[in-house]
C-alpha cells in the first residue's frame, strides 16, 4: 500500500451512518489538494491525516486515493487548530469564537481545552454555559477517537469500528476487553474468524473457555446454514476441533 500525510482542507462528503467520506487533503510540499475517499470516521477539517491505501482513477471525479487504513493526529499549527474548531465538530465553538480562542490561548488551544476548559472563560464571550456546551461535546469526541484508535490497533478496520460504536457507544472498549467474541454476537457483519483474530492479538488463550464458547457456537450456525436441523455429536465435536 502507499502512504500520504498531511491535514484535511475540507469535507465534501461525510455519511453520518457508515462514515463514508469524501475529503481533500493539503499533503505537504504539495500545491493541489489529494482527494481522499473511504471510512474515515468522524474525522474533522484541520485535523493531520497519515493515510495508507492505493490511487484509483475514477471515471467520474478522477485520480483519487483510496483510504483502507489511517491515523488522525490533532492539528499542531495556528492555521490548522483554527481551522478544526471552526470545523464546527465542537457545539459552542464557531468559526468567530475559534479564531478568538486560538488567539489567546494560541498553540496550546486544545490542551486547554483537554485538561484545564476552565481557562475558556478568560476569552470574550464564553461563558459558563458556553464553557458547559464546549466541554461535553469535546469529551464526547475523545470517546470515539479513543474507541477507533482502540479497534484498529487490534486490526478492526474502521468501517467495523464504525459499527461498534454505534452498537455499544462509550462502553466499547469495556466491553470488547472483557470479551472481544461478544463482536460476533453483536455487530453484522464480524463473524467468530474475524473476533478470533481480534482476540488473539489482545493475548486470549486459545484454551479459553469464552473462545470455545463462541467457536461451538459458530460451528452450530455453520451446520444449520447448511441445512442441519440436528447433528451427531461425534461427528459434530470433530467439526468443532478443526
Amino acid at each position: 500500500m502507499d502512504e500520504i500525510f498531511g491535514h484535511i482542507e475540507r469535507i465534501t462528503f461525510q455519511n453520518a451512518e457508515n462514515g463514508w467520506t469524501v475529503a481533500r487533503l493539503q499533503e505537504r510540499g504539495k500545491r493541489e489538494l489529494t482527494t481522499v475517499v473511504g471510512t474515515l470516521t468522524s474525522i474533522q477539517v484541520g485535523e493531520t491525516v497519515r493515510c495508507k491505501g492505493i490511487w484509483k482513477n475514477d471515471l467520474n471525479y478522477g485520480y483519487q486515493f483510496s483510504v483502507e487504513e489511517y491515523r488522525v493526529e490533532q492539528p499542531s499549527t495556528i492555521y490548522g487548530i483554527k481551522k478544526y474548531l471552526g470545523s464546527g465538530m465542537i457545539k459552542g465553538i464557531g468559526g468567530k469564537f475559534a479564531e478568538r480562542i486560538v488567539d489567546y490561548h494560541g498553540v496550546d488551544t486544545l490542551k486547554v481545552i483537554d485538561k484545564t476548559p476552565e481557562a475558556l472563560l478568560e476569552v470574550e464571550g464564553i461563558g459558563k454555559k458556553r464553557l458547559a456546551k464546549i466541554s461535553s461535546c469535546w469529551a464526547e469526541q475523545k470517546a470515539i477517537r479513543e474507541v477507533m484508535v482502540f479497534l484498529q490497533g487490534f486490526g478492526i478496520s474502521p468501517t467495523y469500528a464504525q459499527k461498534v460504536f454505534k452498537t455499544y457507544g462509550e462502553k466499547s472498549i469495556e466491553i470488547i476487553q472483557n470479551n472481544p467474541y461478544q463482536l460476533a454476537q453483536d455487530i453484522w457483519g464480524i463473524g467468530f474468524k474475524t473476533a478470533d483474530q481480534t482476540a488473539q492479538r489482545m493475548g486470549i488463550s486459545k484454551e479459553s473457555d469464552m473462545r470455545i464458547d463462541s467457536g461451538v457456537e459458530y460451528v452450530l450456525n455453520q451446520l444449520a446454514n447448511d441445512g442441519h436441523t440436528c447433528y451427531p455429536v461425534d461427528q459434530f465435536l470433530e467439526e468443532a476441533r478443526k
